[in-house]
């Protein structure tokens, strides 16, 4: 079609309504935003405004906004430096002798009755402190440094006439600095034992420090200049038994010997102990110990990667967890650390970090609690992004152990969930407004999927214990509206979980939710006829929508209507001794008996047909109870009662079937799952024989250490060459 002329042009302009519908889109205002003082700067902001002449905001003006936007948590500024210095091993001197200025500034106390004068002198000389300690990692500076002392002795050197003196002078020079190079201590396992027989016998602060300064070289091994602040003080690790050894001494050994030397019960682990010493001389004395130790064993938990090394360090450090009420900052620090570990790890690892996560949030205040809460929601959030088969176990660990975090505290955990849940219930909104795509992505996603799940979970868990009617309304209205915005087949398995949350809400708070309309709708959706060839297996639990070439298979309509039959029987039994039963299966009733009519698979239709005989058979047996009751329904007391006995016996005719249907459903799943991951299990077995031969041949875990020192000296060794 060759270009309009320009009369043709103008006509389209007057008189085409697409022409004029999508100027009205396309068209902006632009206001220019007061300058402060009413005076104009020259740099003038512009705000951009798309306004439809009808007053409706343009769909493509707006902004899906993230699940967790509205969860900020407030950070104490961590320390600069991630190496803590070394502790110096004269009896007369207990300091720490790189980190002496900000250990002096740490205290609350101290800096409140200093003047304001002193203060910001404080703040100066902690900022050139901080840049202080950055020059020591950078190696640029380490090489400048060097070059320049060589040239330092050149020019010395040259100061004495005598070449004899001179050469003499340059080499005693030149061999210092090869020395000093070198003058790290050979450690060795019998030097270690030694020092933590001193310690626990003679409570040595000598053989203390050097055995923490022995342990932050272990801690901080195979990192670049872990040590050049401070070489006569580093230990040079011999093999990897030191390196193990030193490890674990410290791990088991550090909270006693802390404990006994602040004289501190082994089974106090209340903050308010800590905050009682931090006044008293004994305390000054142990805190550079103490802080070692911590902060040694944090930069641990960066470097290594081994699970075992990790679950054990953790489980170590939660016995220590009081020592951080003096340490906001190394707090803050593992809080970041657990909850990573949470979130990724897998087995003991994860386990272990929870357990840190969950006395964190019960030893110290409130706000640690919200600190833990969020971090904890947003890693859970950050993990739900992509869900497979693999995840679905380790999900639902994180979820529950979520759940449990918020037993903490139940009522400030229902402030964050009424957050969360009119988050939700605005992208919903938008979604069903405005049918934007973005809106709708985000909507059917994992991760709005296990956010409404976990707060699902977490009042069927509380909801009998405290008040939470209001937040059970607003989440019953959300996953309804979630339901009605997806009603076609493609999203059955959205729907199914939606049927799943308010069959469990109705449970847990003896509410009447009608879910039975949501799931005959789908029924309807399915022809009944025999459908095309077979596909996979399909695993509706992992997917939320499913390809259109699945929607006609005969794999899927079975799936689909045993589902339901499944969902149904989960409702019916749920109010199967209540005196209203004949009156909610009467529609349910019809229906089925309508699919019943029309389809044609055998196998579904005897399915179908059992479900129609056994809600009958109910329904005859609570109207017989009903009709020989005296009371009306106006006495809510006596409604209660109705059939109490025979609810306690189950002697109902539909509870022998609702347990069939239950047992068929679990060996059904458990095949569908199995024949899903087969192939992949079958790879990975082949992939971890050697792990397993290497498992059955020695301990794991020194394996482990030998294996990370060992590559590091081959490392090392390129490096030299």
């Amino acid at each position: 079609m060759g270009k309009l002329g320009k009369k043709a042009r103008k006509f389209a302009k007057k008189n085409l309504q697409s022409v004029l519908r999508k100027q009205r889109k396309t068209k902006t205002f632009f206001k220019k935003r007061p300058s402060k003082g009413g005076k104009d700067k020259g740099d003038t902001e512009v705000e951009k405004t798309a306004i439809v002449e009808n007053g409706s905001v343009d769909d493509g003006a707006i902004e899906v906004t993230s699940l967790d936007a509205l969860f900020t948590d407030s950070d104490v500024d961590m320390d600069a430096s991630d190496s803590d210095g070394y502790l110096s091993e004269d009896n007369s001197c207990s300091h720490v002798t790189d980190c002496d200025t900000l250990n002096v500034f740490e205290g609350n106390n101290d800096i409140g009755t200093m003047s304001t004068n002193n203060e910001k002198m404080q703040e100066e000389l902690l900022i050139q402190k901080k840049k202080l300690d950055r020059l020591k990692k950078d190696p640029e500076f380490v090489k400048f440094l060097r070059s320049y002392k060589k040239k330092e002795v050149s020019r010395m050197a040259e100061m004495y006439s005598d070449e004899d003196e001179k050469s003499d002078y340059t080499l005693q020079l030149v061999d210092e600095d090869d020395s000093n190079r070198n003058k790290s201590k050979v450690l060795s396992t019998s030097l270690v034992r030694s020092w933590s027989e001193r310690v626990k016998e003679d409570h040595s602060d000598s053989a203390l420090s050097s055995l923490l300064n022995a342990y932050r070289d272990a801690c901080h091994f195979g990192t670049e200049l872990s040590g050049l602040a401070d070489d006569d003080l580093c230990y040079r690790i011999q093999n990897s038994e030191v390196f193990c050894n030193v490890i674990f001494i410290m791990l088991q050994e550090a909270d006693n010997i802390f404990r006994a030397l602040l004289k501190i019960s082994p089974t106090t682990f209340k903050k308010e102990t800590i905050l009682e010493l931090k006044n008293t001389s004994m305390w000054k004395k142990m805190k550079p110990f103490v802080k070692s130790y911590l902060r040694s064993t944090l930069f641990l938990l960066n470097q290594v990667t081994d699970s075992q090394i990790l679950a054990l360090s953790l489980t170590r450090l939660r016995t220590s967890i009081i020592f951080f009420a003096a340490f906001p900052s190394l707090l803050q620090r593992l809080i970041k650390i657990s909850v990573h570990f949470w979130a990724t790890g897998s087995g003991d690892l994860s386990s272990c970090s929870f357990h840190i996560i969950k006395d964190v949030a019960a030893v110290f205040s409130s706000n640690c609690l919200d600190t833990c809460l969020t971090r904890t929601y947003k890693a859970y959030i950050a993990r739900c992004k992509v869900v497979e088969i693999a995840d679905i176990q380790h999900i639902e660990f994180l979820k529950n152990s979520f759940i449990e975090l918020c037993s903490v505290d139940v009522q400030k955990s229902c402030g964050m969930a009424i957050l969360s849940i009119k988050q939700l219930a605005k992208i919903l909104q938008m979604g069903l407004k405005t049918k934007n795509e973005e809106a709708i992505k985000s909507i059917c996603s994992w991760q709005y999927v296990n956010c409404i799940d976990i707060w699902v979970s977490f009042l069927t868990a509380y909801i009998e214990d405290y008040n939470l009617q209001s937040l059970l309304y607003t989440t019953i209205q959300l996953v309804n509206g979630v339901a009605y915005l997806f009603p076609g087949p493609r999203y059955f398995p959205l729907r199914v979980k939606c049927i799943k949350w308010l069959n469990s809400l109705s449970c847990c708070s003896g509410v009447f939710i009608p879910v039975a309309s949501f799931l005959l709708d789908t029924l309807e959706h399915n022809t009944g006829k025999e459908g095309g060839g077979n596909v996979k297996a399909i695993n509706l639990t992992s997917s939320l929508k499913l390809p259109k070439q699945w929607l006609k298979s005969h794999s899927f309509q079975v799936e689909c209507v045993l589902l339901v039959i499944e969902m149904l029987a989960i409702h019916f039994a749920q109010w199967s001794y209540h005196i209203s039963f004949p009156d909610l299966a009467t529609i349910p009733l019809i229906r089925l008996r309508k699919f019943y009519e029309l389809t044609n698979v055998e196998s579904l239709k005897r399915s179908v047909k059992r479900l129609i005989d056994q809600v009958e058979q109910n329904v005859l047996f609570v109207q017989k109870k009903r009709d020989e009751v005296s009371y009306s329904p106006d006495d809510q007391q006596s409604v209660d009662s109705f059939l109490q006995l025979e609810k306690g016996s189950l002697n109902s005719p539909f509870t022998q079937y609702y347990r069939s249907v239950m047992e068929k459903a679990a060996s059904r799943n458990l095949h569908v799952i199995q024949e899903i991951s087969f192939p992949k299990r079958k790879r990975l077995e082949k992939g971890h024989v050697s792990d397993e031969m290497q498992g059955e041949s020695g301990n794991k875990i020194i394996s482990g250490c030998s294996g990370t020192i060992d590559s590091e000296r081959k490392r090392q060794r390129v490096l030299k060459v």
